[in-house]
Order: structure tokens, then C-alpha cells, then sequence
């Protein structure tokens, strides 16, 4: 059937779209408060560009990414996450030339094709931070609390912020060969992406969700007792950083990335009200990033989460958010003459800056004021004859039923007056 969405692929109607611009603007206005631009990148990109930064051993690169050839018979993938974007015109632009750090998000679809669940689509839509050009644990730890205060302000609670450090290229080979000693013996008993993982990508056998592979990695080396003495300061600082913020935190050893461009700090933000799929939030360190895509050495830590999965959560642990707007004025009419005086006035209202509609069907009186009533209109301006002979109408508060004669003229302007404007 023609007339339905591609699977995975969700219609945002207009009685839902007031609880995403809700949450789309309290994240806006956080980032307005830690001094976050916003960022808007093309929504199409150059295949190698993710298959460079996520690494080809990724499910996203392998299974997920909506990859094609293009007319120019250019490989091109719509972006499936937003940091390599960002990281992209990060370097195009020459970015790196001016103020540092530069700190941006950006609230965009993203697109993968993996099995659609609740929360998790083929397109949702993703809002990101990202902080390039400074290696400073504190900047790991405002990251975070650009999360927890997000969340705080929309009224999620029961979060906990779960803490991990992967170490960087001085440190990871040591644990990667500690890794591969472990695994070597049970490769057998393995699903088939890891047994793949066990050779070229190692550190990603402690993120499978697989029964058979979940019973190895409890018991498998961990990343801190692998970690140079830097990577251990750093880590270090983050966890200082976040007490400091009044940010309560767990360390979670077998928590990595799915990207191969993390470095150090990882992190996630999870909610009990999601059940075994649980992250609001992740994200983390990734200072080769920059270099990877052809700039010069930069730092960089951000974080991404899923506007769906966020909504879920709000929706599970019974957060009012704000339903359809309340129509303004509505002008019911009845004859020609009314409707031609009625066109009028209503676009006197609107210039004025006070939302109005009418009735374009033709309904009865009674009709309209049914119409009326489903749009929840604060008020209903009568035109018919008698008032057009007087230039008068007849506005009615349809909430207490309190009735006023007021002269066509000055509709506009009455109206406009604040106490009416929010009255109802």
C-alpha cells in the first residue's frame, strides 16, 4: 500500500508535534546555558566518512547504514549518527583555526536499518553535543551535566550516569592482548559477530547483548586495571569534576562504545523506567577523531541521545507534557455578507499577532460552534446580519459563557490587549 510509512520510519502528527517542540527547547535552551551553538550538517555524506571514524567492524558500518550510489555514481550514506558530521565540518570549515574550544549540538534525524523496537527506529531523531579542542576531564564532566540537566528540567528521574574509561592507543594494546588471552579459549561458544569481533575488533566483545556472550564478559579483564598513568589521571579528574557538580556516578567496567573512535572517558545515562534497553544518553571521549578525517590533532567529547527513547521515558514515569495548542479566537458567521466581513477580521486578528480561523465548510451555526468546541477555542466571535448592520460582534469566552459587544474596528486591538491574549 502506497499510502504507509516505510517501516521503522514514524509520522510525528500534530496533536504529538507540542511535545517534541517542548523537548527540543528545553535541550536548546540547556545548550544556551553552557554555551552550545547549534550545528546543521547535511543529511547525506561521503560513505567513507563513517566507515573512517566508526570503523568497519561496527554493526552500524556492517549491517546498519542506508549506503547507495548517487547519479555522479559517488558512494553516499544517509548520516547514521552525528559526531563524524560535526567532526566533519569541524575540519572543512578550518574550525580548529579559531577560538578553542569550539562546543556545538544539533537536534537532526539520524538513520539505520536495524529491527525497529520501541524507542529505537530506522529514523529518529538524534540530539548531540559535541566539545572539540580541549582534553580537560572537566570538559567530560560538563558533558555529562549537560544530560543530567536536561533531564532534570524535563522531570526524568531515576538516572544513573554509568562510567568507564577504554584508555588511548599508549594503553589499549596491553589490554587488548589481555582481552584476546581471555577470549581465546571460548571463541567456539561465541555468537558469529563476535567470534568476527575476537579478530579484528576485540574491545567490542564486551558490547554484545547475545546470553551466550553476556556469560564471558563478566568475568573478562578489565579496561582500569589496563590504564597508563595518564589515562588513569584523567579519569581521575572526570570523577572529581562530577562530585564536584553534585553529579553521582557508577563505574561500569564493561561499559565501551560501539564506534571505534572513542578514547578514554565513556559514559551513559540510563533510566529504569526503559526495561533491559535502557540508556537515555551515551556518549564519551574520542581525541583521534579529528586527525582520522584529515585535521590536525584535537581533542574532543560529546554525547548522543534518541528524542524517541527520551519521550518513552517521560511517557513511563508519568511526566505531563504539553498537549495540542489551545486556538485562540475563532469567528463563527453566518450568510455571505458575514463571512466576506468575517475574511476581514480575521486577518486583521492575525496581523495584530492574535492566532484566529474561521469556518471555510459552510456549516451551520451550530456546527461551528461544535468545531469551535474540538479546536478548544478561548472564544467565539457571532457575525450574522444584525451585527454587521450595527459593525458590532458578538465575542463569547467559552469557558464561562461571558458574552461582549465589541465594535468590529477595534476587534484587533481588544483582543490584543495581554489580560485577553492569556485568558481561558
Amino acid at each position: 500500500m502506497l499510502a504507509s510509512a516505510l517501516r521503522g520510519m514514524l509520522d510525528t502528527l500534530p496533536e504529538d508535534t507540542p511535545k517534541w517542540r517542548y523537548v527540543e527547547g528545553a535541550a536548546r535552551e540547556v545548550c544556551r546555558l553552557f554555551g552550545y551553538s547549534e550545528i546543521r550538517t547535511p543529511v547525506l555524506e561521503q560513505t567513507e566518512l563513517f566507515v573512517r571514524t566508526a570503523g568497519e567492524v561496527t554493526d552500524v558500518v556492517q549491517k546498519e547504514m542506508y549506503t547507495f550510489l548517487d547519479r555522479g555514481k559517488r558512494s553516499v550514506t544517509l548520516r547514521p549518527e552525528g559526531t563524524a558530521a560535526a567532526a566533519r565540518a569541524y575540519v572543512e570549515h578550518r574550525m580548529y583555526s579559531g577560538p578553542q574550544p569550539v562546543k556545538m549540538y544539533y537536534i537532526a534525524p539520524m538513520f539505520r536499518y536495524e529491527r525497529p523496537q520501541s524507542g529505537r527506529l530506522r529514523q529518529h531523531t538524534q540530539f548531540g553535543i559535541e566539545v572539540f579542542g580541549a582534553e580537560h576531564p572537566a570538559v567530560d564532566a560538563e558533558v555529562i551535566a549537560v544530560g543530567l540537566t536536561l533531564f532534570a528540567r524535563l522531570g526524568l528521574e531515576n538516572l544513573t550516569v554509568q562510567l568507564n574509561s577504554i584508555g588511548c592507543p599508549e594503553c589499549r594494546p596491553r589490554y587488548r592482548e589481555a582481552l584476546l588471552d581471555y577470549y581465546a579459549g571460548v571463541t567456539e561458544r561465541l555468537c558469529e559477530d563476535c567470534r568476527e569481533r575476537f579478530a579484528r575488533n576485540p574491545l567490542r566483545l564486551l558490547d554484545c547483548k547475545r546470553d551466550e556472550c553476556r556469560e564471558h564478559q563478566r568475568n573478562a579483564p578489565k579496561t582500569l586495571d589496563y590504564l597508563c598513568d595518564d589515562c588513569s589521571a584523567h579519569l581521575d579528574g572526570v570523577k572529581e569534576c562530577l562530585a564536584r557538580a553534585g553529579a553521582a556516578f557508577q563505574m561500569n567496567p564493561l561499559l565501551v562504545r560501539g564506534f571505534d573512535y572513542y578514547t578514554r572517558t565513556v559514559f551513559e545515562i540510563v533510566s529504569s523506567a526503559l526495561g533491559a534497553q535502557n540508556s537515555v544518553c551515551s556518549g564519551g571521549r574520542y581525541d583521534g577523531l579529528i586527525g582520522e578525517i584529515g585535521g590536525p590533532p584535537t581533542p574532543g567529547v560529546g554525547f548522543g541521545l534518541g528524542l524517541e527513547r527520551l519521550l518513552l521515558s517521560l511517557e513511563n514515569q508519568g511526566v505531563t507534557l504539553p498537549g495540542p495548542e489551545r486556538a485562540h479566537v475563532f469567528i463563527a458567521t453566518v450568510g455571505e455578507a458575514a463571512f466576506k466581513v468575517g475574511c476581514e477580521a480575521l486577518y486583521n486578528l492575525r496581523r495584530a499577532g492574535v492566532a484566529a480561523d474561521m469556518d471555510y465548510m459552510g456549516r451551520s451555526l451550530k456546527a461551528q460552534m461544535k468545531y469551535a468546541n474540538k479546536m478548544n477555542a478561548r472564544f467565539v466571535v457571532f457575525l450574522g446580519d444584525e451585527e454587521i448592520s450595527r459593525g458590532r460582534g458578538t465575542v463569547r469566552c467559552m469557558d464561562t459563557g461571558e458574552q461582549w459587544d465589541v465594535d468590529l474596528a477595534g476587534l484587533a486591538k481588544w483582543f490584543g490587549e495581554p489580560a485577553l491574549r492569556s485568558e481561558g
